[in-house]
Parts: structure tokens; C-alpha cells; sequence
């Protein structure tokens, strides 16, 4: 018998938590030191699922099924197919990255107590919730049972909760504020979902698949019994169910119109939690689009796929113009990442191979981007203690890498051909074209919208006469400094992912591709063939 690896991979840093939690408050670099072994031995673990993982070989792999509670069907069942593969990669890369680019950010965070004084939370708490959040969003990528996936679809919730609400760079009632947003719209999300869990279990207790009265929540016999017609319920019950199961995704991700939280929690939290929520947690909701709406309930998911993907298009081009009127730097990338949001959706409702292919590459090249332009920009933000991008100026001529590096990732935002976004950007485009042409060229008038609110961002805080930090005679002697070696550390990775899965994304593809047939062949949907009509007017 191999060993639980699966298991493994998420008990380590939620472990690691729990180590980190015990390290004394006077020991602040220790609890750091161990939080970064711990997401460094992580990464280790998901390069060698990777390595281990066979592209061509079962769909499910590393795959570990244990009873749970036998009595409600459910099994503690966790696999690992292409698609997970990519975005656990994504994860685990990117924990150790933002625990350096947030060192300091517990330092100074903290309540102010009845004498005035500050009440220190310390590092440990903050870099404990951080791994925590890690380990739920882990499990919910390899989760096989879709009870187990909901208790930590909504468990990682409140880790999330005191990140923004405990630790945020915003004091007092606006951070508190976006918390408790934050939390609301996702909970109710939630509640909406647990309703349609329920439904399908009691579906699945008058099939052929339950035993005794029982239900299950076993994925895979259900996706097998949805594909052979084997589930006792109409077509508008099916409806119901997908559309709470879609709902509480569509909060996740975030999708038009459920989308206004995410500003506010964004700008709220420091850089490090901010990039782990839009890079890592919401992807949990584009993942379970593909692994649940789809598989579980295909007939449903084609008939609202026309609605789902004019939400989409409305996102793309209402999250863009929204970036371009924006006067705050980081509410303007979390605007730019509701348009992002809106092409992965756009791909997978498109229920094409080049969609989904596209959306999944898309899921794993917006979380590197929008990780490298958040957290420049909170370096910057940093420096001048100032998110108004009309404070800034003249930054490349002072700091010129700080300025590069902005540069690089707000280009990848942009979707410049020979950065990783192009590909999986193109990708969507073309497979959403196939299906509905109109959809797909007015999404692509986004790549005008995101060229002018990234140059014109850049033009207004890189270029100019350089500005002086502070105010008053002594200003001007005190310029702003560029990158140090921490922050290089933090950044390098992230451009140089973004250079070579721009120039070569076939390792990723290798394996998503094979997922993405799976899903394909299990709704049976085949990509719609080309027409070209001829230049006489025949048929084509």
C-alpha cells in the first residue's frame, strides 16, 4: 500500500499551524522561520505528486478511500486528477512567496487597548492562519466526497475572516467592515449550497446508488449513475440543485453580480492575504465549476450556460472599465481580477475543450500575475504609505526595478503575447468563439480596456518627475528606496513563471489537457465543428 500522500499534503500545514501556534510570542522569528519550513515542505510534497502524477494513466490518482460516517454515505475519499494537479502546484508555490513578501506585516497589527496602548497580536497568530488556509484549500482540490469538500469549502471562511478583519492594513471600522462582507455574502453562499448538498443526497437515496435508505456523497458514483441515467429526478429539481451548487461558486469566484465584496476585502487586507484570497481561495470556486456543476449535473449546466456566460462577458468589460476610473492602486487590481474571473468562467461555461483548457491555464496564470502586481504594489504602498496612485511619480527614475517589476506584471495583466496570461487568454477567446461568437468578441474588447487602465496606471506612478516621500523642506532628501534582497525573493520567482509558461506552457497543458477530455467525454459534449461559409453563398 503507498502512503496517504494526499493526506499527507494537507495535514503539513495544518500541522504546521498548529507548531506555529505554540511558538511563545517573544519568539516572533521563529514562529516566521517555521511557517516558511513548513510551506517550503509543502511545495516539496506537491513537486513530487507532480512528478509522481501519470498524465496518461487514471483519471483519479494517489487516490485514498476510508469509511467516515457510515451511516450518511459519506467517506473520507480524496484523488488527484490534472486539473487539481495544476492548481495545488499553484498553491503550494505560492504560500512560501507571500509569507516573505508579508515578514513584518503581524509586527505592528493590533488592537488599541484601554490605555491607548497597543495590543500585539503577534506574527505567530497571523502566519498560523495563513497555513490554515493553506491546508483547507488543499483539501478542497483533492476532495473525492462532496460533504468533506463543503466542510472546507466553508471552513477556510474563517480564517479568511480574522486575516482581513485582525490583521488588515486599514484600521478600525473599515476593515472590520469588509470582514464581516467578506464573510456574509460567502456564508450565505454557502447556506444556499448545504440546502442543494441535501437535495442531491436525498436524490441519490431513491436511486440505485443508496443502500438501506441511505444516500451518498461519493463524486464518482455519482457523476457514473448521472451519466447513465441512473438518478430518480426531474429535470427542474436538477436545475434547482445546480443553481445552488452554482451560486455558492459564484459568490467564491467572484462572478458579476456577486461580486461587490471583493474591493473591499481586498483593500482591507494586507498584500499578503489579499493575493492569497484572490489567487488561491477564490479559485476554489472556478475549480468546483468544472468538478461539480459540470459532472454532477450537465443537462442543467448546458441549459444555463447562455446565461452564465452573459454574467461573464458583463464582468469582463464592468470589471475593466471599473479599473480604468479607479484612483486607488490596489482597488484597481481588484477590479482588474473580477474581469479575470470573468474570462475563466466564460471558458468553462463555453463547454468547450479550448474553454476549459484555457480557464484552467487561466486559473494558474492570473493567480502568478495578479500575486507579482499586488504585492509590487503593496511594496510601493509600503514606501509612501499612500494607495492614491496621484501620490506617486517618477518611480522608475528613483527605483528602477520596483518599477520594472510593475511594469512586467501589469503586462501580464494585459495579456502581452510572450507572458504566461496570453495563452490562456487566446485559449478562452477561441474556444468561447466556437460556441458563441458574439460572447467572445465582446470579451475580447477587454484587451483594449486592460491596456489603457495598466499603461495609463503606469504612466501616472512610474513616470513624471519623481516625487519626494513625505511632505515638508526635507522631503526631497529622503527619496524612495527600490527593492531589497527579501523583496527580490518574492518577486524573481513570479516574473520568471510568468516568462516561461508565456514561452512554454506545455508541461502544464500536458496534464490539464487529458482533465479537461475526462470532463468533456463525461457531460458528452463535443466541440462544435467549424463552419466557414463559401464566397458563392452555398452551404458550408
Amino acid at each position: 500500500m503507498s502512503a496517504p500522500w494526499l493526506t499527507i499534503l494537507w495535514l503539513a500545514p495544518a500541522v504546521g499551524a498548529l507548531a506555529v501556534l505554540a511558538v511563545p510570542n517573544t519568539r516572533p522569528d521563529v514562529a516566521k522561520w517555521l511557517a516558511l519550513v513548513v510551506s517550503l515542505v509543502v511545495f516539496g510534497l506537491s513537486l513530487g505528486l507532480a512528478v509522481g502524477f501519470d498524465a496518461d494513466g487514471a483519471r483519479y490518482q494517489f487516490v485514498e478511500d476510508l469509511s467516515w460516517i457510515p451511516a450518511l454515505g459519506t467517506r473520507y475519499a480524496l484523488g488527484l486528477d490534472g486539473i487539481g494537479l495544476v492548481l495545488v502546484l499553484l498553491t503550494a508555490v505560492l504560500l512560501p512567496i507571500l509569507i516573505l513578501a508579508g515578514w513584518g506585516d503581524a509586527d505592528h497589527s493590533g488592537s488599541l487597548d484601554h490605555a491607548g496602548g497597543r495590543r500585539q497580536k503577534g506574527p505567530h497568530i497571523y502566519l498560523a492562519l495563513m497555513l490554515s488556509v493553506e491546508a483547507m484549500v488543499l483539501m478542497s482540490f483533492v476532495a473525492l466526497d462532496i460533504l468533506l469538500f463543503y466542510i472546507f469549502f466553508e471552513a477556510m471562511l474563517i480564517p479568511m475572516y480574522f486575516l482581513i478583519g485582525g490583521f488588515g492594513r486599514q484600521q478600525g471600522v473599515d476593515r472590520s467592515r469588509a470582514a464581516v462582507k467578506f464573510l456574509l455574502y460567502n456564508l450565505f453562499g454557502g447556506l444556499i449550497m448545504l440546502a442543494a448538498v441535501i437535495g442531491l443526497y436525498v436524490v441519490t437515496a431513491r436511486s440505485e446508488l443508496g443502500e438501506n435508505g441511505a444516500g451518498t456523497f461519493d463524486l464518482r458514483a455519482i457523476v457514473d449513475a448521472v451519466s447513465a441515467g441512473e438518478l430518480d429526478a426531474g429535470s427542474g429539481l436538477i436545475r434547482m440543485l445546480f443553481l445552488g451548487f452554482m451560486f455558492a461558486f459564484a459568490v467564491k469566484a467572484p462572478l458579476w453580480p456577486f461580486h461587490s465584496w471583493l474591493p473591499d476585502a481586498a483593500v482591507s487586507a494586507t498584500p499578503a492575504s489579499a493575493v492569497l484570497m484572490m489567487a488561491v481561495v477564490d479559485k476554489v470556486g472556478t475549480f468546483a465549476m468544472l468538478r461539480y456543476c459540470l459532472q454532477l449535473f450537465p443537462d442543467a449546466s448546458r441549459y444555463f450556460a447562455p446565461l452564465i456566460a452573459t454574467l461573464a462577458v458583463i464582468g469582463i468589460v464592468y470589471g475593466a472599465i471599473l479599473a480604468i476610473g479607479q484612483t486607488d492602486v490596489m482597488r484597481l487590481i481588484a477590479y482588474t481580477s473580477i474581469s479575470h474571473f470573468g474570462f475563466i468562467i466564460l471558458g468553462i461555461f463555453a463547454l468547450t475543450s479550448q474553454g476549459q483548457t484555457g480557464s484552467t491555464l487561466y486559473m494558474v496564470n492570473h493567480g502568478i500575475s495578479t500575486a507579482a502586481l499586488f504585492l509590487v504594489a503593496g511594496f510601493l504602498v509600503s514606501r509612501r504609505g499612500s494607495r492614491l496612485i496621484a501620490d506617486y511619480g517618477g518611480v522608475q527614475k528613483i527605483a528602477p526595478l520596483l518599477a520594472g517589476t510593475f511594469l512586467i506584471a501589469g503586462l501580464a495583466t494585459l495579456s502581452l503575447p510572450g507572458l504566461a496570461p496570453f495563452i490562456s487568454e487566446f485559449l478562452v477567446l477561441i474556444g468561447t468563439f466556437t460556441r458563441y461568437p458574439v460572447a467572445a468578441i465582446a470579451a475580447a474588447s477587454a484587451l483594449v480596456l486592460s491596456a489603457i487602465y495598466i499603461l495609463w496606471t503606469y504612466q501616472r506612478m512610474m513616470g513624471g518627475p519623481p516625487r519626494p516621500v513625505g511632505e515638508g523642506p526635507g522631503a526631497a532628501a529622503r527619496p524612495m528606496r527600490d527593492l531589497h534582497g527579501r523583496e527580490l525573493a518574492v518577486v524573481a520567482p513570479l516574473v520568471a513563471l510568468l516568462v516561461v509558461f508565456g514561452v512554454y506552457p506545455k508541461p502544464l497543458l500536458d496534464v490539464i489537457d487529458p482533465a479537461v477530455g475526462h470532463t468533456m467525454s463525461t457531460i458528452d459534449e463535443r466541440d462544435p465543428a467549424p463552419t466557414v461559409p463559401l464566397p458563392d453563398g452555398g452551404p458550408p
